[in-house]
């Protein structure tokens, strides 16, 4: 065994034995594991003491922050490197090799680290999915998630979706991979982007009514990846036909077929997402956010009920 690394992780938590022994499995290496949990009733609390961690309770109050940065304010870390990790990714042993090394320098304050998602055992190298940048090694005094308002949407959960770090400083990219494999069934794939598309049709509002973005890492077609993929949604929120859009770019521009079946119905599943997404924010839109409603309704949260009700004067 290799010694600890200087590094303190964070994964966030709900019902994942499933996934967490073979997460925690790839941790070993880390000098100390936060698991914050949001009220697991499965084995998550035993499987995280029997390896060792620290498990925190989180009580999401529905304001902001979640859970991400609640941790990062919260928490009391040893170590000045965080690394997040979500339960169903794993840390390689040579990603750790070139943590330990980076850490020591002083020109970045995060990294980007790189994921290969697997679906179906097949690692979805093509469509897109490949290279997928993610901010998940930093200073945690100098990083926050950023708030893209969204934490009044029902049925979204308690954690950050895929909103990105806000870095104080420099930041770099790593180059061995981290990985992305869910040992959970099709049905928790449908359930998860489920929750995620009623934050997307949240986002995609957001950008259309011009939401104030100054919380944000911002849209910029000459920054970061990240930041490249930002504008490129305020110009795709607009376009029409998105769910065909979205399965022809990925499965046919971006050479999703290369992947076999299983990169065709990712593409399949991906094209689905966006169909829900769209018919959520014509809902968010168009009915005040709840089936058959023609007006906003008033058990509405007041910061919704009173963009809806400026974007429709």
């Amino acid at each position: 065994m290799s010694s600890k690394v200087p590094v303190s992780v964070l994964i966030p938590a709900k019902n994942e034995e499933a996934n967490l022994p073979a997460c925690l499995d790839s941790l070993q290496r880390a000098d100390e594991i936060f698991i914050v949990d949001s009220q697991s009733t499965d084995r998550s609390a035993e499987i995280a003491k029997n390896y060792g961690a620290n498990l925190v309770q989180f009580h999401f109050n529905g304001r902001w922050p979640k859970k991400k940065n609640w941790s990062l304010d919260n928490l009391p870390f040893r170590n000045e490197w965080v690394l997040i990790v979500d339960c169903d990714e794993r840390i390689p042993n040579e990603l750790w090799d070139e943590i330990a090394q980076v850490i020591k320098q002083e020109e970045f304050t995060g990294y980007y680290l790189n994921r290969r998602v697997f679906f179906l055992g097949k690692w979805i190298r093509y469509g897109g999915k490949y290279p997928d940048w993610n901010l998940r090694l930093f200073k945690h005094k100098l990083g926050r998630y950023e708030n893209l308002h969204t934490e009044d949407v029902p049925n979204t959960g308690d954690n950050e979706v895929h909103e990105h770090v806000v870095m104080q400083g420099k930041v770099g990219y790593l180059k061995q991979d981290m990985l992305h494999e869910d040992f959970r069934d099709i049905y928790h794939w449908l359930e998860r982007h489920n929750r995620y598309s009623n934050w997307e049709a949240r986002v995609y509002y957001n950008l259309i009514t011009g939401e104030d973005q100054s919380d944000t890492i911002g849209a910029n077609l000459f920054g970061e990846a990240v930041q490249r993929k930002r504008f490129l949604k305020k110009v795709w929120v607009r376009l029409p036909f998105k769910p065909l859009l979205r399965f022809i770019l990925f499965y046919i521009i971006r050479l999703g077929f290369l992947d076999g079946k299983a990169g065709y119905i990712y593409g399949r599943l991906l094209s689905q997402y966006e169909y829900q997404i769209g018919v959520k924010l014509y809902e968010l839109s168009n009915c005040g956010g709840q089936l058959n409603t023609a007006n906003t309704s008033p058990s509405l949260p007041p910061s919704l009920a009173q963009e809806i009700e400026k974007s429709t004067t």
